[in-house]
């Protein structure tokens, strides 16, 4: 029954009540026999990376799951976040869902516009449909960057697609010791500092429980639905040091013996087939031997802050699956545990230390070496080299954003006493993300709504994968799926699996494609396409009418500096000086809504008050401890600050102490070009300090928050300690640019991997 459909009274209604006839409407009955759902989405764990998947990482309660319930070999996602929980939330393809990117990006076309389109709902909005409660917690991920301000909209936000209660962040990815947490419809402080003991994982654990406590306390008799989906194992790598101390020296021996190893126990294991090959390396990965002794050192522990995290995340997966045995429910729960791509290779060449993402900052290895102690704390924004993602997808090429088997084939547990007896099988039918939801549908015994909330839905464009818990030999139901990101495309079919992956910018009719013939060749080694012309032209033809039917077209090979182009060229430049004002206030604002001051003359305006001369803070700020920018008061001067990826520090301060009482406090940027500024200070119109600023380009352009009045995270400079919220009055801060530049949200670029 529909939540909100009305029931025609059926009693009657007199004059008085004595003369009418009450009536209630039956109560809805809980969805009787019906088990609860949880889905567990890891991020960036590639297809090797869990213990019963052949790793040396300890993942004990994760394997728990896989022992007693069902591994799969041959199941695939989306090579990239946002498209792969779109898939997953709805049973259709990405581009058919409308998210073929990560959510911060809009093409301008319906493929692509960065959140999930209405006529395809969410399992969330189904279940409630049937019954059912509904907690999202953890990353999201769906909802445009354009929209994750404040001030919504929220109709993309959990709440708004059927999820009852959320806890989380709504980004591609956050620090796990300083995230950016909302819960259901706003911005919320954390519960604690990392130096009290927080951490991401454990935090969204505790909510998750609390939320499946709460509600067996009220309903017992109600089934739940829970999606989980945690920000491990994305970068940062951030866990307790006691956590990645257990693998100090594990690594040492280096990613090429490490994959040799995990190969080994993987045929051991029989995860993969006895006759899967180990490809060489991937283009630009260094064989171990040729690197120093410190580069070994220290890639050998970015894996260990790896290592690390991805233990913690398991053991508090841990205390979820012992919640759920507390309360008498595992037994009645399915749970589905999977990754949303492969391993991620972002890192480059040699890992990154203090900008998890790598792209727009070379940090010299020198300087990262220096901070090697640091890496997975609070200090560090840490993501390993690409050796290591490697190694997480073996004996598989390539990384996520890629098509190929690197980038999309992932690991996928699904435990279910109540229908799954083949406890600790594998099972190698050719699946895929888009067919969960059919899978949920037919064992709860729901039929696809073709309409919701007034909406005609899309069919359902998976296939029930249910089918294998009885028999692990009865050939896989999926014939065909075809795969696009960034310009990669690839298809299977029967068994064969055409792929090509694009350069961007370049025509492609350029594209090399290539031919597997992957029910024999599971590693995607022997390249058949010379050989067998007439089947690749087949599958080539079958991705175009793929492509055709799930909206995949227009494709978009370009890179993102051609599309922030081709954004900027179709968007109207203000004709004169934009002014913002902001307020102060104790929430933090996403970044979307912080002035873009990159390479840009502006200026700053702070009608303050301040009894006396000790009263001091933060005015503005934007960023956090490894990149950003902060306009502050202490020991009675104007500082300016401004930290470009730990590369570039600027600190300019007032000449001349400042004034008790009702003042304007004015910071001027010039631009100099070159990516340089000249900054100027004033009070009112008398200037009170000058000095000059490099690497402006990147200017407002960091991650983290934008906070007035305050900086209650990750401190953006070391001068003073968080939240070094300001002790007098501010009116407010007016910000004048020039103009503005759009541009592809930050969340863009930390999100697209490359080569």
């Amino acid at each position: 029954m529909s939540a909100w459909k009305e029931e025609t009274f059926q009693g009657v209604i007199g004059r008085t009540v004595e003369e009418s006839v009450p009536w209630w409407p039956k109560p809805d009955k809980p969805s009787e026999g019906r088990p609860n759902i949880v889905i567990i989405l890891l991020d960036d764990l590639g297809f090797a990376h869990l213990g019963c998947y052949g790793s040396d990482i300890h993942t004990p309660h994760m394997d728990a799951l896989a022992a007693g319930g069902l591994r799969y070999n041959n199941f695939h996602t989306t090579a990239i976040c946002s498209p792969t929980r779109a898939s997953l939330l709805t049973g259709r393809n990405p581009h058919s869902a409308g998210v073929s990117f990560v959510s911060e990006y809009d093409s301008g076309f319906p493929h692509s516009r960065g959140k999930v389109r209405k006529d395809t709902a969410l399992i969330s909005e189904i279940l409630l449909e049937h019954g059912y409660s509904t907690y999202a917690v953890g990353k999201w991920h769906l909802t445009p960057g354009k929209e994750q301000s404040n001030v919504g909209p929220f109709d993309n936000w959990p709440l708004g697609r059927g999820f009852e209660h959320y806890y989380g962040f709504l980004s591609g990815a956050t620090s796990q010791w300083y995230p950016d947490l909302v819960e259901d419809n706003r911005r919320v402080p954390q519960p604690k500092t990392p130096e009290e003991g927080y951490h991401l994982t454990e935090d969204l654990t505790d909510k998750a429980i609390e939320y499946i406590r709460d509600h067996h306390s009220a309903a017992p008799d109600k089934p739940f639905f829970c999606y989980l989906a945690y920000g491990a194992t994305h970068a940062p790598h951030h866990a307790p040091k006691e956590f990645i101390d257990k693998y100090k020296g594990k690594y040492d021996k280096g990613w090429d013996c490490t994959r040799e190893e995990w190969f080994a126990r993987q045929q051991a294991l029989g995860i993969i087939p006895a006759d899967a090959k180990l490809p060489p390396r991937n283009p630009g990965v260094k064989a171990w031997d040729e690197l120093s002794a410190d580069e070994q050192r220290l890639y050998a522990r970015m894996q260990e802050a790896f290592a690390g995290f991805l233990e913690h995340t398991d053991y508090h997966i841990g205390r979820f699956i012992d919640f759920l045995k507390t309360i008498g429910q595992l037994d009645n729960t399915l749970i589905l545990l999977l990754s949303d791509n492969g391993a991620c290779a972002m890192g480059g060449k040699e890992g990154t230390v203090n900008s998890w993402n790598g792209l727009g900052t070379q940090e010299s290895f020198e300087s990262k070496l220096k901070r090697i102690d640091e890496i997975g704390s609070p200090l560090a924004n840490n993501h390993y080299p690409a050796g290591w993602a490697q190694v997480g997808n073996t004996p598989l090429k390539w990384y996520k954003s890629f098509v190929h088997a690197g980038g999309v084939k992932d690991p996928l547990i699904i435990h279910y006493p109540e229908k799954i007896k083949d406890a600790g099988a594998i099972r190698n039918q050719y699946h895929h993300v888009i067919d969960i939801v059919p899978t949920i549908l037919e064992l709860l015994h729901i039929e696809a709504p073709s309409v919701l909330k007034g909406v005609p839905q899309k069919p359902i464009e998976g296939v029930s994968l249910a089918y294998t818990f009885d028999d692990g030999s009865l050939p896989t139901r999926k014939e065909i799926q075809y795969y696009e990101m960034v310009g990669n495309r690839a298809i299977y079919y029967k068994g064969w699996k055409a792929v090509a992956a694009h350069k961007p910018d370049t025509p492609f009719e350029e594209d090399s494609w290539e031919l597997y013939r992957v029910d024999e060749d599971y590693s995607e080694m022997n390249d058949l396409a010379g050989q067998k012309p007439e089947i690749l032209r087949d599958l080539i033809d079958r991705w175009w009418v793929e492509a055709g039917k799930y909206g995949v077209l227009p494709l978009d090979g370009r890179s993102l500096a051609g599309k922030i182009r081709a954004r900027k060229s179709v968007i109207t430049q203000p004709a004169g000086p934009v002014r913002r004002k902001y307020y102060p206030s104790p929430s933090r604002f996403h970044a979307s809504v912080a002035p873009d001051l990159r390479n840009k003359s502006f200026e700053i305006r702070v009608p303050l008050s301040r009894h006396t001369s000790e009263e001091e803070g933060v005015l503005i700020s934007q960023g956090d401890g490894s990149g950003g920018y902060a306009l502050y008061i202490q020991n009675n001067r104007l500082v300016f600050y401004y930290n470009y990826s730990g590369i570039g520090k600027y600190t300019v301060i007032s000449d001349q102490e400042l004034p008790a009482g009702s003042i304007v406090l004015r910071l001027l940027m010039l631009n100099t070009g070159d990516n340089e500024g000249t900054v100027k200070m004033f009070i009112e119109n008398r200037q009170i300090g000058e000095g000059t600023v490099g690497h402006t380009g990147f200017l407002g352009f960091a991650g983290g928050a934008f906070q007035i009045g305050r900086d209650d995270q990750s401190a953006v400079s070391p001068a003073y300690a968080a939240p070094f919220a300001f002790t007098g009055t501010i009116d407010h801060v007016a910000i004048t640019l020039g103009a503005y530049d759009f541009d592809v949200e930050a969340a863009v670029i930390r999100e697209l991997a490359t080569e």
